[in-house]
């Protein structure tokens, strides 16, 4: 197949032109150049802006577009026009962010998804999930059943850019007494990068329509078996500290920015880490083992610098802080 991605030099974008390339098939790119410009040399490379610079995309056909870097609905609107005519098939990589309630665990495809007062808007972190709702009624209306919509949870793994699972491997792999939050039975959903990107290609390859939740794993996880898979995949690991809901928020600590994968039972969202993914699973979703994920983004990580600032995850003073205070 020849296969179009708008985006592909990031993080899962790239886990797609790998897998992609992998599986005998022919990509090309579409981006601005300004991310990782020179890593894949060996694909075509068209340059452009999908805000008003398709140029590039003009007078072309392929099998198939994957949008990776879809928010704002005027400007995938501009891509969805221009292609209706040029690819077969059109799969746009949403998020579950979507859903207009979390109050509620297990919900699936068919739950609300949420709207905007002002449709004008183009406040993407303020009305992220909203938006992307928005992008997804922008490809269907136009492909209708040529169109896939992946809605992935937190994706994670190697060349992850929000740092919010590789905080917890680095930590983990720093040793020492590691705070943890809340319940030990607490659930949690992640997505490692590279499965997601299998299974998008072999969606696009069987030219699959429809909605699905993608993130995983496939039975519960909760937040003790994240732990222990962290201190059995991590050389030295640092034991973990149990700590208090009610104790982090009387000290102000951020749900899932200081403290990645929690989210406290205050604030009622237990649907955002218990979505359905039967439907995905159905059609081939598979999750490789969180060990393996976990070593992987360790061996990553040691590549980077290890004095740098981690975009998400608690300060080691910070850290140090709390321990303390919680001990005392």
């Amino acid at each position: 197949m020849q296969i179009l991605i708008l985006g592909g030099t990031a993080f899962l974008g790239r886990h797609l032109v790998d897998v992609a390339l992998t599986n005998g098939h022919e990509v090309t790119l579409f981006n601005r150049g300004q991310t990782n410009p020179e890593l894949y040399s060996n694909v075509e490379n068209l340059r452009g802006d999908r805000d008003g610079n398709l140029d590039a995309l003009r007078g072309r056909n392929w099998d198939a577009v994957i949008d990776t870097s879809g928010y704002v609905p005027r400007i995938v609107r501009q891509s969805v026009e221009l292609l209706k005519d040029a690819v077969i098939h059109y799969t746009f990589v949403s998020s579950i962010s979507v859903y207009a309630d979390f109050s509620q665990a297990g919900m699936d495809e068919d739950a609300p998804v949420g709207t905007l007062e002002d449709e004008t808007t183009e406040n993407v972190a303020e009305h992220y999930g909203a938006l992307k709702a928005q992008c997804e009624w922008e490809v269907q209306s136009t492909f209708g059943d040529r169109a896939l919509v992946v809605r992935p949870g937190l994706i994670v793994g190697p060349h992850d850019p929000t740092d919010r699972f590789t905080s917890w491997v680095r930590r983990f792999g720093q040793g020492g007494e590691v705070l943890v939050p809340g319940r030990r039975d607490y659930p949690i959903q992640f997505i490692d990068g590279r499965d997601l990107a299998e299974w998008i290609i072999q969606m696009v390859e069987h030219k699959m329509s429809g909605v699905y939740n993608a993130t995983g794993p496939e039975k519960v996880l909760t937040m003790e078996d994240f732990i222990e898979n962290l201190r059995d995949a991590i050389p030295s690991a640092g034991s973990a500290m149990w700590v208090s809901e009610a104790f982090l928020q009387s000290q102000g600590v951020k749900e899932w920015a200081e403290l990645p994968l929690w989210i406290s039972d205050k604030t009622g969202w237990p649907g955002f880490t218990t979505v359905n993914v039967k439907r995905a699973i159905a059609q081939g979703l598979t999750c490789r083992p969180l060990l393996e994920t976990v070593r992987d983004t360790l061996r990553w990580d040691q590549t980077r610098p290890q004095d740098s600032n981690l975009k998400a995850g608690l300060s080691h003073e910070r850290e140090l802080d709390l321990l303390r205070t919680w001990k005392a």
